[in-house]
């Protein structure tokens, strides 16, 4: 039975609502609280910001998500079927405070970190928003190129040549019609390779759909950054309804950040021989005050252990120094390593 964490996919309608979301919530530039709380725990996570204290910026801040923690008692609010996890960011904008609500049918960690930024990093390692995707849909003659960021289309483009697809009596020979033929698709595909070249800047992958054998001769003229990130997809056509696209999207996006905690735990892993790694946490602590973390992997559920206020203590320093955090939402890797009630650290340098 899987982890409620990794349980399904989720839909693209929620994924949708979610990505324009934190669209909006990106816009904030000015210091942040952030709260993730299980529906459920609102009479904990008010308990939580009360025994908290901070500068008064922060408690005005807060004082104000408590309200608003206490209405949606009565009210819980969800983009999905039904609420597991609330969402809320609470900032000071000309003197008033603002807060920012949603509600998520997926169990997201248990989060209270004040910041410099929104903390949004949860929505992204587990719920796959704001991700830069391109999505190339092409036959012999034509081609869409779509830039996706997070569920929007940020930039694309159209490509075409006009393509004689037989040969007619008279004048030049078949064989000599085929080879004019396919030089011609030869130079339109490096067209558009060029024209994804100059479009890929921050994309994670880059999908390719279209009827036909045109995706896999396309695909020989990608250079190599371009077929590291680059996945075929079946069934999408340049009559491929949204909707559908977005389902072909979150799912390679899974699989994407599957492959990329795989290779951050082997990572680790690798490096726990040179002295650089850290698993106690009382040791990532003092790692984490100095600096010298570079990476801070977490169990999506550590919520569940009684060291839930101290991790939560460290993912807020860790958000506010150069520390990377990455969490974990297999719940064969969370066994593997026993991190539900503990961290893990990749560390820049060795510590004493």
């Amino acid at each position: 039975m899987k982890n409620n964490l990794e349980s399904s996919e989720i839909s693209s309608s929620e994924w949708l609502s979610l990505n324009q979301f934190l669209h909006e919530i990106k816009q904030i530039d000015s210091s942040c609280v952030s709260i993730y709380y299980p529906y459920g725990k609102g009479h904990e996570t008010i308990s939580l910001l009360q025994e908290t204290k901070r500068n008064e910026s922060f408690e005005k801040i807060e004082s104000k998500i408590e309200s608003k923690i206490a209405e949606l008692k009565k009210n819980p609010i969800s983009v999905g079927k039904f609420t597991k996890t609330l969402c809320i960011f609470g900032w000071i904008k000309n003197g008033k405070v603002n807060v920012k609500v949603i509600g998520t049918s997926k169990k997201l960690p248990y989060v209270y970190v004040a910041s410099k930024k929104p903390f949004i990093k949860p929505f992204n390692d587990i719920l796959k928003t704001n991700y830069a995707v391109l999505l190339v849909t092409l036959d012999q003659k034509s081609a869409i190129i779509q830039k996706f960021h997070g569920s929007q289309i940020i930039q694309e483009a159209k490509l075409r040549i006009d393509l004689q697809g037989r040969h007619k009596k008279g004048g030049q020979s078949q064989g000599r019609f085929l080879r004019a033929r396919q030089t011609k698709i030869h130079v339109f595909f490096k067209k558009v390779a060029n024209k994804v070249r100059m479009m890929d800047s921050d994309s994670e992958l880059l999908l390719l759909g279209g009827i036909g054998p045109a995706k896999t001769e396309f695909y020989d003229e990608l250079d190599s950054e371009l077929v590291k990130k680059c996945r075929f997809v079946e069934s999408v056509s340049f009559s491929t309804p949204k909707n559908d696209i977005d389902k072909k999207i979150i799912h390679h996006l899974y699989r994407h950040r599957r492959k990329y905690v795989t290779e951050i735990i082997e990572k680790y892993e690798n490096l726990v021989k040179e002295g650089l790694t850290a698993k106690r946490n009382n040791i990532i602590f003092k790692a984490l005050e100095i600096g010298a973390v570079d990476t801070l992997i977490i169990s999506a559920n550590y919520h569940t252990t009684l060291q839930f206020k101290n991790i939560m203590k460290m993912m807020e320093i860790a958000k506010n120094t150069s520390a990377k955090i990455e969490f974990v939402v297999s719940p064969k890797i969370i066994k593997k390593l026993e991190i539900d009630d503990s961290v893990l650290a990749i560390l820049q340098y060795r510590i004493k």
